[in-house]
Parts: structure tokens; sequence; C-alpha cells
């Protein structure tokens, strides 16, 4: 099932107006990062210890703010509720927000932006260009 909604939502994602550039500007081949995710989710919904990267540092450079985390999720929890039962898809879909938020926090502090409680971080319009 994590395999399946691994590559079902990086279909998603990779057709995706908005964050298909952020990842087509990073990943020429994507069956390793394929298998790099569902090592991820393995780890993350199933506590198996499969995944042994660090998330944060891969995505501090990243030209991304609260939109493309909303998006990111909207994306997600589609494809989770098309392919997992209902528990299995709200549970990889609580993850994922944690997940989402914890980065969104990460990314922001590294721009030095300090977000208070509930705050999203919004990137300055000259460095929401896109990134290719």
């Amino acid at each position: 099932m994590i395999e399946h909604l691994v590559h079902a939502f990086y279909a998603k994602v990779r057709s995706d107006p908005m964050l298909a550039p952020v990842f087509a500007a990073r990943i020429a081949d994507w069956e390793p990062h394929l298998a790099q995710m569902c090592a991820f989710w393995s780890s993350v919904a199933l506590m198996t210890g499969r995944y042994h990267g660090t998330p944060m540092v891969k995505h501090m450079p990243l030209p991304v703010d609260a939109e493309h985390f909303d998006r990111w999720l909207a994306l997600f929890e589609q494809t989770a509720n098309e392919i997992c039962p209902p528990q299995a898809a709200a549970h990889f879909v609580e993850r994922a927000g944690r997940i989402a938020s914890s980065l969104e926090l990460g990314i922001a502090n590294g721009q030095g932006v300090m977000l208070a409680f509930g705050e999203r971080f919004r990137r300055q319009m000259e460095d929401a260009r896109p990134c290719c």
C-alpha cells in the first residue's frame, strides 16, 4: 500500500503546475527518489526504521512556502483517500501534516524568519519566483 501511495502521489506532484518545477529542478532520476520515499513512509507510518536520511537538510534550500506545503498536503490527502482504507488514509494524512509543519518551520527558520504559533511562512515576492 505504501509503494502504491508513494508512486501515485508523486505522479500527481510531477504534473502539478506549482510543485512539478520544484521537483524537476532537483530530481532527474525518479526511481531512487521513489524508493527513498517508500522507505521514508515505511518508517513514518510503520516505524520500520528503513529510512536513514536527513529530510530537513534536503528541504532547507527549496524555494517553497506555506502555499507549496498546502498544495503538497492537498495532493497527498487526495491520493491517500483514493488508495488507502479510511483508517490508514487518516494515519498517513495526520503524519503528513506534522511533517509539512515541521519542514515549513525549519525552512522559515533557515530564512531567518521566526514564526509565531499558528503563523505560516510566506516568502517575499522576489524569493517566490519559480526555481527554474
